[in-house]
């Protein structure tokens, strides 16, 4: 139970407006405040949302991440304290669709300076072929808007997985099966870190300026691992990669790749005789030389497939959080060992 909770609403009011008169320049800003200090009080639903307000705020957040270090996002489930907390919050960044529970908790929170990250670029529907989901757009409020780019030069992709239809089953309860892992995409983070600077800025205007400026910085470093990405994908021996999460979509159709998912809703499941024999085929037909595991889940999967076909491990990390085991200390560092990771096992000449 949070304390701050149990004191009435009068009390607090009263406090506030006290307080708010002892302030010569009375601001949004200092009124949003709450008592935290100068610092705007952020609250982000998980990493990659976190990693986001924490480089734009700069100085002037105090940001807590509802998912801790090391627990799986999509099985998040929220205390008392949390969703107090949420309640509280001068400024909530999440990403609908991930986390259940967060969305719910957001709903009711009635925190006026709300961001749903999938609002801020375009969400698609990369179907079984790409991402393991077999839905339509019904209902899908992003359906409209449906991002297209980079499809004529990824045309290919689609035959590739025709004969894959089951992907992995891996529903992170999007609405209308749009894919949420937008993240794993440079181009479309900097997209949603414009946003957030935006949002930043009209929720506390007194540091707008330094809200511009290190979006700018931020999303110039985004441009910069795009570029490393195009680069160093361009050229290699086979484009399709195995994965036991099926998180990678949005990277796969950016840069000209196949995802294969593996099959079953837990991405630690054992995969069928079926789709271990497909995986085999279609790794003999595409080159393709590794199964990629996470960090935040077991290699068992990975590491049965790889023994019943002849493929290496690897990891893939997803960049839902980032623990002790993670290939890097933060969200860019990370992306660079993904990239390694990917040349590697497609053999980028």
């Amino acid at each position: 139970m949070n304390v701050r909770r149990l004191i009435p609403t009068t009390a607090v009011a009263g406090a506030v407006a006290l307080g708010l008169t002892a302030l010569s320049a009375c601001s949004t800003s200092d009124a949003a405040d709450g008592g935290n200090g100068d610092k705007l009080k952020v609250t982000a639903s998980f990493y990659p949302m976190q990693f986001l307000t924490e480089r734009i705020g700069g100085e002037h957040v105090a940001v807590t991440s509802l998912t801790k270090p090391g627990v799986e996002p999509h099985d998040l489930e929220l205390t008392p304290r949390q969703i107090g907390s949420i309640s509280e919050s001068d400024y909530v960044l999440y990403l609908k669709g991930i986390q259940p529970a967060v969305d719910d908790a957001i709903k009711q929170s009635g925190v006026k300076n709300t961001v749903d990250a999938a609002t801020l670029t375009t969400l698609e529907n990369h179907g079984s072929e790409v991402s393991g989901h077999d839905h339509g757009h019904e209902g899908d409020e992003h359906a409209d808007e449906h991002g297209h780019e980079g499809e004529e030069e990824h045309g290919h992709e689609e035959e590739a997985h025709e004969e894959h239809s089951e992907g992995d089953g891996h529903n992170h309860g999007e609405e209308g099966g749009a894919d949420p892992h937008i993240w794993l995409d440079p181009v479309k983070y900097a997209e949603v870190a414009k946003g957030v600077g935006k949002s930043l800025e009209k929720a506390d205007p007194d540091h707008a300026a330094d809200y511009k400026k290190n979006t700018d910085a931020l999303v110039a470093e985004l441009g910069e691992l795009n570029t490393a990405y195009e680069t160093g994908l361009k050229n290699t021996s086979t484009k399709t990669f195995i994965t036991t999460h099926s998180a990678f979509g949005y990277l796969a159709e950016r840069y000209g790749l196949t995802q294969q998912g593996i099959a079953g809703i837990d991405p630690e499941a054992e995969p069928s005789p079926a789709r271990i024999q497909e995986i085999h085929t279609i790794a003999e037909k595409e080159k393709a030389t590794t199964v990629f595991f996470e960090t935040l889940a077991s290699d068992k999967t990975a590491k049965t497939l790889a023994k019943d076909t002849g493929l290496k491990t690897g990891v893939l990390d997803p960049l839902e959080g980032i623990t002790g085991k993670s290939q890097g200390a933060d969200y860019i560092e990370v992306m660079e060992s993904n990239l390694a990771a990917l040349q590697k096992a497609l053999g980028a000449k």
